[in-house]
């Protein structure tokens, strides 16, 4: 399949994730821990705020974020274009594991549901499971839509893109 076929697939509803939780136990996140959580719990904690791609640098073994994102992420969901084959297109594509959410220096952002629940804190009122709406995220202005940010296509030199916001 070429990346104009997959990126041309039905497109995903960030809300439809939130639409039928029958099934889900209510506040799951607060009585497992992540390494109980099933695939769906486990995706349901992604808040959809794209952080996670952005370009990262590390300097002196501190995580720098940039404004720049992955080339395949849709600026207006903050959701990946090609979310079920990233791995094969995006070779150094990160995937969300316990590993990665544990990983020093942190490369997740601090609102990322992942490190928050794995280190202790209660997820944000923002959040879609909290709110039940996958827009919450980008009402809160926890997301990001709306930012300055520039695909990574062509850049070269990272280092002048760096970003200093609260969020990361």
């Amino acid at each position: 399949m070429d990346l104009k076929t997959i990126e041309l697939q039905t497109p995903y509803t960030p809300q439809s994730r939130f639409n039928d939780l029958k099934g889900i136990e209510p506040e799951f996140w607060k009585k497992k821990k992540l390494e109980q959580m099933n695939k769906t719990e486990w995706e349901l904690l992604c808040d959809g705020c794209g952080k996670c791609c952005l370009n990262k640098l590390e300097i002196k073994g501190k995580i720098r974020f940039t404004n720049t994102h992955c080339r395949f992420l849709d600026c207006q969901t903050c959701l990946c274009k090609i979310y079920e084959h990233r791995f094969e297109k995006v070779p150094d594509c990160r995937d969300i594991d316990l590993q990665a959410i544990r990983e020093k220096p942190r490369w997740l952002p601090k609102t990322c549901a992942y490190w928050l629940l794995d280190n202790g804190y209660d997820l944000p009122e923002w959040h879609p499971l909290i709110t039940g709406n996958a827009d919450s995220v980008h009402q809160a202005k926890m997301s990001l839509k709306g930012r300055k940010i520039i695909s990574e296509s062509g850049i070269k030199d990272y280092e002048n893109y760096t970003v200093n916001w609260q969020d990361l």
